[in-house]
């Protein structure tokens, strides 16, 4: 019965989501070319950033409001890029007004 209760999937989820971030600090203190630091950071983000949805947000447990989760991700990368590139376009651009 306990058993049952015990949320071991998030608790995997987090040790991992842990572990990715000390390799992604591993990678500031090491001594390793400019590529490979990208390379490993861009893995371990695109890692990190699936088991947060897959195991905190509950991407695909749901059959009923699938449709609805991914515009809502679709929405929100489109939110947060149109943010980002906004701002390079202001700042580093030289965008004036």
């Amino acid at each position: 019965m306990l058993k049952q209760l015990f949320p071991t999937r998030h608790v995997v989820g987090y040790v991992a989501s842990l572990v990715l971030s000390a390799a992604a600090l591993i990678v500031y203190y090491g001594d390793l070319s400019h590529a490979a630091n990208m390379t490993i950071l861009a893995i371990t983000a695109i890692i990190q950033a699936s088991l947060q949805l897959f195991v905190f947000m509950h991407i695909g447990e749901s059959a009923d409001t699938k449709k609805e989760l991914y515009i809502n991700i679709a929405y929100a990368l489109f939110v947060g890029l149109f943010t980002i590139f906004g701002t390079l376009y202001i700042f580093v651009w030289g965008w004036y007004s």
